[in-house]
């Protein structure tokens, strides 16, 4: 959990953004385009997506036709693009800690606000397919519904008008330059990669500014929706036994990239099986460890049990059912000083994990199915 940080400024209401910071739409997108660029000969390699999150749709094709030189124009490119991405918004996931902040704002009457790029139609769609969030927004509002989309103010101004509050009393929830930009010159105070710097809305703590705090927090580490993952044990880096001392079962990322985009970089904890040894509590990160300056994506379980000798090619199964902290242990999100403050941050993690396995709401996951071989 993060370290308790002085009161920034007392805020009444908070103005939420919808894709990337609710909703993984852009997996969804890059599977859309993947497939549509196809059709004149281009293969989508990803280049545009920074240019495209967080701008109206209009700026975004714009993007994609100069960049993939497509024979089309822009409104010619949504005209044709659009109805393949309706057919998809039932298939968008929800972001790790989306469901828990709309929950608890909502249940301590905190007014909220949706504010996206999206035009209306496309927002009302995505958010019908999430139990209960229709209904815990008092005020949205789309790019369709102002005259200039994010990095202009005018939708944040927008929403702190139709909330009845002054901008300087909202919180603004951004994932995209474009909305942090829109969310500083309106006046507001922003979460995201702006005045407060979060790796996900599950380090969110609204009590910085004023508002009630979660309280699901237990002895440092937090519930979360329990998830799977598993494949055969391969060699990592050689750093976990040899460097830190620490014997990790590395999993493969291939066939997971999809997944692991919708979940944090983080330290999680949860169950382990394997095939022919039994169950275990383990711990584990996800992400890049910057302290190696990993260039992918790993997962990297710590199987809290002492093993007379290595299970390459075992299969391994894991159910993660909670979430410790963030990859990096600090608001300027700087590597650890030393080799040593990181070994003893991973000790702690590891303390936090087998205390937190020993209590029921996490304990009754070592029966699930999966762990013994079950298909989900």
């Amino acid at each position: 959990m993060s370290i308790a940080k002085p009161l920034k400024k007392l805020v009444s209401a908070a103005i939420l953004d919808l894709d990337g910071t609710l909703l993984h739409t852009d997996g969804i997108v890059s599977d859309v385009l993947k497939a549509f660029v196809v059709r004149y000969g281009k293969q989508w390699d990803g280049r545009e997506t920074q240019k495209i999150l967080g701008r109206t749709p209009l700026e975004a094709a714009a993007a994609v036709v100069e960049d993939y030189e497509l024979p089309c124009s822009a409104d010619d490119f949504l005209t044709q693009f659009t109805p393949l991405l309706y057919d998809q918004w039932c298939k968008i996931k929800v972001l790790p800690g989306a469901n828990r902040l709309i929950k608890h704002l909502s249940g301590h009457n905190v007014p909220m606000a949706l504010a996206s790029n999206s035009p209306r139609e496309n927002i009302e769609s995505k958010i019908s397919y999430q139990q209960g969030w229709m209904g815990s927004f008092s005020v949205i509002i789309a790019g369709d519904e102002v005259r200039t989309g994010k990095p202009s103010p005018e939708i944040f101004l927008e929403a702190a008008k139709r909330l009845n509050v002054k901008p300087s009393s909202c919180l603004v929830i951004e994932d995209s330059l474009p909305g942090v930009t829109a969310g500083k010159a309106a006046g507001m105070e922003v979460v995201a990669k702006a005045d407060e710097v979060i790796n996900s809305l599950l380090d969110l703590q609204p009590e910085l500014w004023g508002l009630p705090p979660f309280e699901d927090w237990m002895e440092g580490a937090l519930p979360i929706e329990p998830w799977h993952i598993g494949g055969p044990v391969v060699k990592g880096f050689g750093r976990g036994s040899k460097v830190l001392g620490i014997p990790t079962a590395n999993l493969s990322t291939k066939g997971y990239s999809a997944l692991l985009s919708e979940h944090p970089s983080g330290v999680y904890f949860g169950w382990a099986g394997l095939s022919s040894q039994g169950l275990y509590k383990m711990v584990m990160s996800i992400g890049w460890n910057p302290y190696f300056n990993n260039t992918e994506k790993t997962i990297e379980p710590w199987l809290l049990h002492e093993f007379d000798g290595d299970f390459y090619g075992e299969e391994l199964r894991l159910v993660i059912v909670g979430y410790i902290r963030p990859e990096v242990y600090s608001t300027l999100r700087a590597n650890f000083s030393s080799l040593e403050s990181l070994i003893a941050k991973i000790h702690e993690d590891r303390r936090i994990a087998e205390r937190a396995l020993d209590i029921p709401m996490y304990s009754q996951y070592r029966d699930d199915p999966y762990l013994k071989g079950s298909s989900l």
